[in-house]
């Protein structure tokens, strides 16, 4: 291995902390409303940004196995730039002007999403050595959630604090005071002077070797469906993404409203941010956790595991103990660290390097989904549930989740050990 291959390990963990640690994420929804939009406008955009991300996520991984990852990365950098410009130049209460720069910020995130996830890992995984690959990805995997939680300890902190003006006037001399608006759009600034980084460190990357096609559209087509069929088709692969979609779209959903739900515990607004740290604290340890878990127990194991956590954390949100209410939020957050490590460890080790980014895709794209899906039905249960006294929705919304969770979890569970059985498949 060439010691420019070699360097793509670590700027796979430069890229992943810059590009997944963003310093907007714990003001994302007031953010936009302080533009000027409304909170359904935010909806529907963020709608749309799934959408994007679900129609580009599995040919955005066909065509990095076949024009290169490298390019994939580069172009989600570039996109990020977009995304980020749009959001510091848009308008404040522009009506129409400010909803079309909206719309682009978020079709441009969708796509550079989509062009990074699966392309980022494929590519430090064929750079690794091969005759010890599947050992010293278990230690990069681990490596780079550890340094992703602490980029997002900092971006929660940041994020937070340069949102708000009386904060950073706190710091200032008073001759260099901000108002609220230029404020507000600080943490903007920020995420996008890490897209110029993401974009300088992709431009760094090194193409490991691998086959290319004479026709890589057609190519990319055909890849994109015989990888799909194979995903399906491979037990290991079909028990990990079915059971893991179930396991990451109820908790991926909770941490969407997780702001709510500390509102509902009477946690004081200042602290969101703080508690977003604490998680991304906590995802320091969660790695060297799902590193020694997964190589004592099975893939099967470790799943039934992550069920039984996320439904002791499901149970424990019900009563919505003031402040303790806490302690289940923050166990779901951890079994989504354990389930991410779990399910690209059983990726990695099936899928070959021909087809490695396309595998991620299906996976994104079948992830997705099911968060869609999921997030759709708790939003309708919301709707149709009185809200009166104030929160009482949201309380019987997460009670009403867990037999449905149950139901399922425990089906999938026995469907997957009958599904295994025959070939005694081990994870180790």
């Amino acid at each position: 291995m060439s010691a420019s291959l070699a360097g793509n390990a670590n700027r796979f963990v430069l890229f992943s902390v810059f590009f997944s640690a963003r310093a907007y994420y714990p003001v994302l929804a007031i953010l936009f409303i302080d533009l000027g939009l409304t909170l359904d406008q935010f909806v529907m955009l963020n709608l749309l940004w799934a959408l994007t991300i679900f129609l580009f996520e599995v040919p955005s991984g066909a065509l990095a196995d076949t024009i290169g990852r490298r390019r994939l990365l580069i172009a989600a950098s570039v996109l990020m730039i977009i995304e980020m410009l749009c959001l510091l130049f848009a308008p404040r209460d522009a009506g129409i002007l400010l909803l079309v720069f909206c719309i682009i910020n978020r079709i441009c995130s969708g796509l550079s999403e989509a062009c990074a996830s699966g392309a980022d890992e494929a590519l430090a995984y064929d750079s690794l050595p091969e005759h010890q690959r599947a050992q010293t990805w278990d230690h990069l995997l681990a490596k780079v959630m550890r340094w992703r939680s602490l980029g997002y300890v900092v971006a929660m902190i940041l994020g937070g604090l340069l949102y708000d003006a009386r904060a950073v006037n706190l710091l200032l001399p008073e001759v260099w005071h901000i108002e609220t608006t230029t404020a507000q759009r600080l943490p903007v600034i920020l995420v996008l002077l890490q897209a110029v980084v993401c974009l300088f460190i992709t431009l760094r990357m090194v193409e490991p070797p691998h086959a290319t096609a004479a026709s890589p559209l057609a190519h990319a087509f055909r890849l994109t469906l015989s990888t799909a069929r194979w995903v399906l088709t491979n037990p290991k692969t079909l028990v990990v993404i079915v059971v893991g979609v179930l396991l990451d779209s109820i908790v991926r959903n909770f941490a969407t409203i997780t702001s709510s739900y500390y509102r509902l515990i009477e946690l004081p607004e200042w602290s969101y941010g703080f508690l977003g740290a604490a998680s991304g604290v906590l995802g320091w340890f969660v790695p060297g956790i799902a590193k020694r878990l997964n190589a004592r127990f099975s893939m099967l194991g470790n799943l039934a595991l992550i069920a039984l956590l996320t439904l002791m954390g499901l149970l424990a949100l019900v009563p919505a103990w003031p402040v303790y209410g806490l302690i289940p939020a923050l166990l779901l957050m951890a079994t989504m660290g354990l389930l991410s490590f779990t399910v690209s460890r059983v990726l990695h080790q099936e899928a070959d390097s021909a087809r490695r980014a396309t595998v991620l895709s299906v996976k994104g794209l079948i992830f997705n989904l099911g968060y869609g899906l999921f997030s759709v039905g708790f939003a309708s249960l919301l709707a149709v549930l009185p809200d009166s006294p104030e929160g009482i929705a949201l309380r019987n919304a997460l009670l009403w989740q867990i037999p449905f969770f149950v139901l399922l979890a425990g089906g999938l569970l026995v469907w997957a050990f009958y599904q295994l059985k025959p070939r005694q498949l081990k994870s180790r």
